[in-house]
């Protein structure tokens, strides 16, 4: 069984083991592959590993040996399902792993932007406390999040995980699912349409699938549906969000903040306008990235193939 990981280094950047991978077959590994060279590496592969390398239906065309792709993150749109279901390929994702992770750093961008932690430890080490003359000083104001309300976009699993934590802060919580099944029987959770959630909500953050219909859900109308004192979080998927309108809501004034871990173009062009707006903290897209989540989804990708080649496959995405 000839195995091609096409783009395995974000996964595995040294640290883990690719060990039971080649318990499975014939196995190659590349770090990254560029377009260009997508088909050359994955000639004579019946099992193709990719992560955000793109498979399009020409490319998929040309690979008349291959059964099986895996992608190996929860987002799929990086292959062409349906022609892949047309030639007999199976798809499969990693579902779940990261939920921990991304709830995990959804906080950490909310309580960076209501604390400040790392620019008060910047200032500190700059000498500015060495020079105070009180036992403290507040250059920059200091939020508790007991009682405010977060707005949750897309109810998913980590969704869920992102509410849990939310309560243990003891915050209230307006969430919005188009299914609205299964609602966590917490005091103060309730469900709104996303404009209602927008306007009450002083921190919203997105934890939905990027679909035709979700593209650009947050736009310069939306934004201005929020409270000038409010946050927007966005740990799910760059397009979700009109880039150049919430910049220009950022350095207006029409909302407080932003904390994002992911963007349209990533990496992003340095001529991105989120790079030098106001408020704006952005870190590499590495919610998901933690050790112990790269360690699952290492184990779930085996066990995805395994269940593959014993003809009972799991995590189908285009059945």
């Amino acid at each position: 069984m000839k195995i091609i990981v096409l783009d395995g280094y974000a996964l595995n950047p040294g640290d883990l083991s690719w060990e039971k991978l080649h318990g499975l077959g014939d196995v190659k590994i590349y770090d990254r592959t560029p377009a260009e060279l997508v088909l050359k590496r994955a000639e004579g592969a019946e099992i193709l590993l990719t992560n955000k390398t793109i498979l399009e239906a020409g490319t998929l065309q040309l690979l008349p040996k291959l059964r099986y792709v895996g992608v190996l993150a929860t987002g799929y749109n990086v292959i062409d399902t349906a022609e892949a279901r047309r030639l007999g390929i199976t798809v499969t994702n990693i579902p779940a792993y990261s939920t921990a992770s991304v709830a995990q750093h959804t906080f950490a961008l909310i309580l960076e932007l209501y604390l400040h932690i790392q620019r008060y430890s910047d200032s500190v080490r700059a000498g500015k406390w060495s020079k105070s003359k009180d036992f403290t000083y507040r250059d920059l104001p200091l939020r508790e999040l007991a009682g405010k309300t977060l707005g949750i976009i897309g109810f998913g699993n980590i969704g869920r995980k992102v509410c849990e934590i939310a309560m243990a802060f003891g915050m209230k919580v307006v969430a919005y699912s188009p299914s609205k099944s299964n609602a966590p029987q917490y005091d103060g959770f309730e469900w709104d349409e996303p404009d209602g959630l927008l306007c009450r909500s002083d921190i919203v953050t997105l934890h939905c699938p990027l679909t035709p219909e979700t593209a650009g859900m947050i736009s310069k109308t939306k934004l201005k549906l929020m409270k000038k004192s409010a946050f927007l979080i966005n740990t799910s998927r760059g397009p979700l969000i009109v880039e150049e309108d919430l910049a220009d809501a950022l350095n207006t004034g029409i909302i407080a903040g932003a904390g994002l871990d992911v963007l349209a173009l990533e990496p992003p062009p340095s001529d991105n306008p989120l790079l030098k707006a106001k408020n704006c903290i952005i870190t590499p897209h590495i919610a998901w990235a933690t050790i112990e989540a790269r360690t699952r989804l290492m184990e779930i990708a085996v066990e995805n193939i395994r269940a593959f080649i014993a003809g009972s496959p799991e995590n189908v995405v285009n059945r």
